[in-house]
């Protein structure tokens, strides 16, 4: 595919639309931006990109509910919590997700953040030294990691996406655009610095690939890691630095029904 340059113009025009502050209040990322912590932004950015499936307005509901089940202090609940405190966890549920589910990924966090500072070194893949990370290396990793510690809920690695079962690992792509991307927008928070948005691959979920279809931005037929990968190595074409900051004009073309 070769510069579009007219599309180029028309999807620049529509990042600066939606990538602004009013974009906030009504998305998931919204719960991560009710902190200023480092690792509390990690924790609730994680748990609400892993929970966003269905209404927007739903999705930010059950993850504003279990942040008060934490008593509104992710990092300290998952560092500090005693067995009996766990009890608050009992009885959450969202569509699929459950306690038995918010449990193990409580045990997860524990277990990373008593080794380390970010949760950015859990999806380094053993590639910190690398002056460029293979991001379908990094999510491969990052599943086995994440499911490395003993007696794991089987039922849980339904929740975590990776390349090696094909899937375009939407959500966990949407939460490393969120900690990854820098600009002065406001949105994204730009947390991290040893991944760099250039490594990334667009969130592929069924707006941005009804959209990026009309624009021939995918051509493959199933909805796969392959296509993500068709979908970012065109984005690249129009900004080889920041491919994903089109996320917000296709996902936006796509909820608003622009097309």
């Amino acid at each position: 595919m070769a510069v579009d340059f007219d599309l180029k113009d028309f999807l620049d025009k529509k990042v600066d639309e939606y990538n602004q502050p009013g974009f906030i209040p009504n998305d998931p990322i919204s719960i991560p931006h009710q902190f200023s912590a480092k690792q509390d932004i990690e924790i609730m950015g994680f748990l609400a990109s892993i929970m966003a499936w269905g209404q927007r307005k739903t999705i930010i509901n059950k993850c504003n509910e279990l942040v008060a089940r934490m008593d509104g202090s992710p990092y300290d609940y998952m560092i500090n919590h005693q067995e009996q405190d766990l009890k608050t966890l009992l009885g959450f549920k969202h569509r699929t997700f459950n306690d038995t589910d918010i449990l193990y990924f409580v045990s997860f966090f524990k277990h990373h953040y008593q080794h380390f500072e970010s949760l950015e070194d859990a999806f380094l893949g053993g590639q910190e030294n690398r002056e460029e990370v293979d991001l379908e290396m990094a999510l491969n990793a990052f599943k086995t990691y994440f499911f490395s510690l003993p007696d794991y809920p089987v039922r849980t690695r339904k929740h975590i996406s990776s390349p090696a079962q094909k899937s375009t690992v939407k959500r966990i792509n949407m939460f490393l655009r969120w900690m990854v991307r820098k600009d002065t927008k406001g949105v994204d928070f730009g947390l991290w610095h040893r991944l760099s948005p250039k490594d990334l691959i667009c969130p592929c979920d069924v707006h941005v690939e009804r959209v990026a279809r009309k624009f021939g931005l995918i051509t493959l037929d199933k909805v796969n890691w392959k296509t993500a990968q068709e979908l970012t190595a065109n984005l690249r074409l129009l900004d080889p630095l920041d491919p994903v900051k089109y996320d917000f004009a296709l996902f936006g073309l796509g909820v608003e029904g622009e097309m």
